[in-house]
């Protein structure tokens, strides 16, 4: 698994949550328009679970739905890191950690991609799952 790495122009992301476009809460200070584009829904496995405003995904056997996105402009990566307060060299300080992992379509089937997606880095004791995987806020 690879964590908070380095990204590339090309690199797929997998958004989940307050990233994916039109969600209420989606940074206006990052123009994901003009820095790539969101390109098709996606999955991957999962367990989603609804943190007060905002999502988080952790390890489980679910499917969370979100959206695939190309990121062309690479100097949003520190800006995306930022929102998701990634702490660079210090993942135990990270409430999320920006990892790969394997991309499915809406069905479930591997894609045969994989993409970085921001993985709560928290205990998920007393949070809400949220069972269809989908954060519709």
């Amino acid at each position: 698994m690879t964590t908070n790495g380095s990204v590339a122009s090309g690199d797929l992301f997998f958004f989940y949550g307050l990233l994916k476009n039109g969600a209420s809460g989606m940074p206006a200070h990052i123009d994901l328009e003009a820095g790539g584009a969101f390109l098709r829904p996606a999955t991957m496995r999962g367990a989603l679970y609804d943190l007060g405003g905002f999502p988080g995904v952790v390890k489980g056997t679910g499917l969370v739905q979100g959206l695939l996105y190309r990121l062309d402009d690479v100097s949003l990566a520190g800006p995306l890191d930022a929102f998701e307060d990634v702490v660079p060299g210090d993942p135990a300080a990270s409430l999320y950690l920006r990892v790969r992992r394997d991309v499915l379509d809406v069905g479930g089937k591997p894609m045969g991609e994989t993409a970085w997606v921001y993985w709560y880095n928290r205990p998920v004791d007393g949070r809400r799952l949220i069972p269809d995987g989908n954060w519709s806020r």
